[in-house]
């Protein structure tokens, strides 16, 4: 009987902090914003690897294509307790890229492989920047005995949902369209990579801008003017005062700061401010939110993995 009581009360303690990682800001039945992954280069086990999805009337869009993004919108699916059909693994089919960073594309074998065993039976649609085609080609490439074994060996699936349908962009501008969604790319400076790209997504309901990686961007104000939500890169401004002046040069010229990024808020007064790629370094939610209130009096929510808007 104590086992059993047991089982019982850690069964209920999982499904307790299961339900306290999903954060639900969301105020649209059209629209939805789930932040996949709100963590950087460094392996946290509170955060995966940076990776967002739109839900719009129930097609998915993924942005960024961080370490576990699979797993995390399996478990907001009917499969695992929750309720997001459009999150259902088989139907990951349209995705954008930011920039080719390894934290931004680990997971991008596991986004052409696992929908494929899950029953995706058309080929995965990506917009990237340049090199996202020779990314592409390689990674089909390593997984070749992969894709022969399932395709031509005992398992029944099916020979075109490991496919990539790849399209390259180096332009500002608009990239895709369809019912849902308007997508418009522009630039950003991340150090001295040269396509690191923010994007503008347009739906029947909601203006979402997601800056990607970079340093303060006049381009990252210009076009979260008025938006909805402005989903910014962020580091604590009293961590980096204690980094090496090697990391300080560094971290400038890559990223954002919390004060950096209220003066961006401030110029574009979007309806709410959601952080992710968050390096805290030491401080906490509250620290980050004060440093950003100290110049922006607007909504600023610090990003959760799970969280949805």
């Amino acid at each position: 009987m104590k086992r059993i009581l047991s089982l019982t009360l850690v069964l209920i303690g999982i499904a307790q902090t299961h339900c306290m990682a999903q954060r639900n800001f969301s105020d649209s039945e059209t629209t939805k914003l789930v932040l996949l992954g709100t963590g950087n280069p460094n392996p946290s086990p509170e955060q995966s690897g940076c990776a967002l999805a739109l839900v719009v009337n129930e097609t998915s869009y993924i942005v960024d294509f961080g370490p576990g993004l699979i797993r995390k919108a399996a478990s907001l699916t009917p499969r695992y307790g929750g309720t997001m059909e459009a999150l259902k693994i088989h139907k990951l089919n349209i995705a954008f890229l930011t920039h080719l960073h390894s934290d931004h594309t680990i997971g991008y074998p596991d986004l052409i492989f696992t929908p494929w065993v899950m029953g995706r039976d058309v080929p995965l649609t990506v917009y990237g920047p340049t090199g996202t085609a020779s990314m592409t080609d390689h990674i089909l490439e390593a997984y070749r005995e992969d894709i022969n074994y399932r395709v031509y060996g005992a398992e029944p699936t099916n020979d075109k949902g490991w496919r990539v349908d790849c399209h390259e962009f180096d332009k500002e501008g608009e990239i895709y369209r369809d019912s849902n969604i308007t997508v418009e790319a522009f630039p950003v400076t991340h150090g001295t990579w040269p396509n690191a790209w923010g994007f503008r997504f347009t739906t029947p309901d909601k203006v979402i801008v997601i800056s990607g990686d970079c340093k303060p961007s006049q381009k990252v104000a210009e076009y979260a003017k008025g938006a909805d939500i402005l989903v910014h890169e962020v580091y604590s401004k009293a961590g980096f005062d204690t980094k090496p002046e090697a990391w300080k040069i560094y971290h400038s010229e890559h990223h954002t700061s919390t004060l950096e990024l209220a003066e961006i808020a401030s110029q574009a007064r979007p309806g709410k401010v959601v952080l992710y790629h968050i390096l805290y370094w030491g401080h906490s939610e509250h620290d980050l939110l004060e440093e950003i209130r100290s110049g922006y009096e607007g909504e600023v929510i610090v990003g959760q993995d799970l969280d949805i808007f």
